[in-house]
C-alpha cells in the first residue's frame, strides 16, 4: 500500500513537471505579438525595452527583449498597436497599425536608429551664473 502512495506521488509530481513546461494557453479573444530589436549596426539588441500601446494611446507598457533581441507579448486584445523599441541610448521610430488579431501572432522587426535631431528637450540652453543667489 506504501509503495503505490510513493509511486502515486511520483507520477503526480512527473505530471505536474511535464505540465509546467507546457506553454501557457492564450486567453480567449487574444493575440500575440513577436519580434525582434535590431541596432544601427544589424545586430540584434540584447535585453532592449519594448514600448506598446493601442493605437488609441490607452494602457501604454513596456517588455524586455531577451538576450537575443527577440521579445513576446502574449494576450493582447485584438487591436491596432503602436509599438517602439529603445536600447543603449538609441531608439525606434514608433511603428503603427500593427494589427493583432485573435488567435493569431503577428512579428514585427524594431530597427534602432540613431537620431536625425536631438530633441530640443535636451538642447535647451543653460546660462552658468559665477554668483549665487
Amino acid at each position: 500500500m506504501r509503495r503505490r502512495v510513493v509511486l502515486g506521488g511520483v507520477f503526480f509530481a512527473g505530471f505536474l513537471a511535464a505540465g509546467a513546461a507546457l506553454p501557457a494557453p492564450q486567453a480567449k479573444g487574444s493575440g500575440v505579438l513577436t519580434g525582434v530589436v535590431i541596432g544601427p549596426d544589424d545586430k540584434p539588441v540584447a535585453h532592449a525595452v519594448i514600448s506598446y500601446q493601442s493605437s488609441g494611446g490607452n494602457a501604454p507598457h513596456a517588455v524586455h527583449a531577451d538576450a537575443k533581441g527577440r521579445f513576446t507579448i502574449p494576450k493582447l486584445r485584438s487591436d491596432s498597436y503602436e509599438v517602439r523599441a529603445s536600447g543603449k541610448g538609441v531608439f525606434s521610430e514608433w511603428v503603427k497599425n500593427v494589427f493583432v488579431r485573435s488567435g493569431q501572432t503577428k512579428s514585427v522587426t524594431l530597427r534602432l536608429e540613431y537620431a536625425k535631431e536631438v530633441p530640443k528637450a535636451y538642447t535647451a540652453t543653460r546660462t552658468y551664473d559665477p554668483q549665487p543667489h
